[in-house]
């Protein structure tokens, strides 16, 4: 029975085939009433969704004529022809769709010219072929305030995406020139095309829209395009030699598609990030010479010479020194009448020793810095240096650490020569090398001489 009537609805659905595109199946009146043996699906009508949604579209301000925002050029020019109305300065427009959505509600609701300026044109021809359009610019206080509102409003959106960009751990990328894949960050794929191929496209904190971006340029190389000069070439290797040997390893900055993964793109009102760094900067000249009021000086950060203690003024960092480590390098500076470049050979010296774990007082050897620092606190061995032979040395011009930024806080003031000089008394004469003659028989040398012989 049961087979019967499987061959019985197999034949009903056979006989109406129009019933079954429409999702509709007929079973068996009696033993089928409630049941639906098929998925079911109501009928599209024209004006119902369709399966995928387009790329974003942006109306006419005065009719149904819509056009993809990728062509805004053509519905301007269309408004133009159509309606003629022209917009100012487009270009300064943050969000085309919301700033075109916004008039043309408001053109519903008041005449046109109550916001455009009205430019006649062949004025001097017969009324007939004189024409009228509309201009819709930023003259006009509303559409000034709605242009900095989209502007506002895009640039909290692009903020907020950069920030999400920031903190998002589950990034995944490959790189474009050797194929290595990348997890967490966004900045581990970017500085490592930046440091091991020279392919930098700027700080990851510059950028928003990361992945899209990536793609793009991806893109471009599959279908082996140059990302400088934008040439193609006939298979892989040939873009790759060509990239490496002429430094295309970069992307090309006349390129305006580019603009839009930069934050300093969206910062200003309708300025690129070229018009932001050509800005004139005379109005910063105009501030009095004399003016350092608002000057802020960056710290010194040096390092102490015996433990990885920093300091942001050198002060401190002779204060930790001798408190800490019982090492007053101004005490010894003054006591051994140090000039600036035996207090760097001084302080270079002692690096080199603390870098390999040497006590400069015994010239123990240690395993590691913090046993030798240990032994030379234990000891009083800080204050304890060697005879001046032993460090006064030329070698030790050269600093131990190129980033030693304590060598740049030494110091050789007017009042250390002048007490250096005092103390080596040194006697200074200035004579008149005018009169040679007269010179040698009065020079104050040949009283010296005529001493030295004397003694002799």
């Amino acid at each position: 029975m049961a087979a019967t009537e499987a061959r019985g609805l197999g034949a009903e659905q056979r006989e109406d085939s129009e019933g079954v595109r429409s999702g509709v199946v007929y079973a068996d009146h009696e033993d089928s009433k409630d049941c639906i043996l098929e998925p079911l699906s109501l009928p599209e009508s024209p004006g119902g969704p369709t399966a995928s949604e387009g790329p974003p579209s942006v109306p006419c301000m005065f009719c149904e004529e819509r056009l993809p925002l990728a062509e805004q050029d053509k519905l301007l020019k269309h408004m133009i022809i159509e309606h003629k109305i022209v917009i100012a300065d487009v270009k300064l427009v943050a969000d085309f769709q919301r700033y075109i959505l916004y008039w043309r509600k408001r053109f519903t609701e008041q005449p046109i010219t109550d916001f455009c300026s009205v430019i006649r044109i062949n004025s001097t021809a017969p009324f007939e072929e004189q024409d009228n359009y509309f201009l819709l610019c930023d003259v006009l206080p509303e559409d000034r305030i709605l242009r900095e509102e989209l502007q506002k409003q895009r640039l909290k959106e692009i903020l907020d995406q950069q920030q999400r960009e920031r903190n998002d751990t589950s990034f995944h990328g490959v790189c474009m020139f050797c194929s290595e894949e990348f997890h967490g960050n966004r900045s581990v794929l970017l500085n490592h095309m930046a440091r091991e191929h020279a392919f930098n496209i700027g700080l990851p904190d510059n950028i928003v829209n990361c992945s899209e971006f990536l793609c793009t340029l991806q893109k471009k190389l599959d279908n082996l395009q140059c990302l400088y000069c934008e040439k193609t070439f006939r298979d892989k290797n040939t873009l790759k030699d060509h990239m490496r040997k002429k430094q295309h390893r970069r992307i090309n900055p006349k390129n305006r598609d580019y603009d839009r993964f930069y934050v300093i793109n969206y910062l200003e009102l309708g300025k690129s990030w070229e018009e932001v760094q050509m800005e004139d900067d005379r109005e910063l000249l105009d501030l009095p010479e004399d003016d350092w009021s608002d000057w802020q000086e960056y710290p010194v950060c040096a390092v102490c010479l015996f433990c990885e203690k920093q300091e942001e003024t050198i002060d401190k960092l002779y204060v930790h020194m001798k408190d800490t480590h019982e090492f007053d390098l101004l005490r010894i500076k003054s006591e051994l009448g140090l000039n600036f470049y035996q207090q760097v050979k001084l302080v270079n010296f002692i690096r080199r020793q603390v870098h390999q774990c040497r006590c400069y007082g015994c010239h123990e050897k240690f395993k590691s810095k913090t046993d030798l620092r240990a032994h030379m606190e234990e000891a009083k061995h800080t204050s304890l240096l060697p005879d001046r032979k032993t460090w006064d040395q030329l070698e030790y011009y050269f600093p131990t650490y190129e980033n030693d930024t304590l060598l740049c806080t030494l110091s050789d003031s007017e009042s250390d020569l002048t007490d250096q000089q005092h103390n080596e008394n040194v006697p200074v004469i200035s004579e008149d090398t005018s009169k040679l003659c007269a010179l040698k028989r009065s020079s104050v040398l040949n009283q010296l001489l005529l001493q030295e012989c004397l003694e002799k």
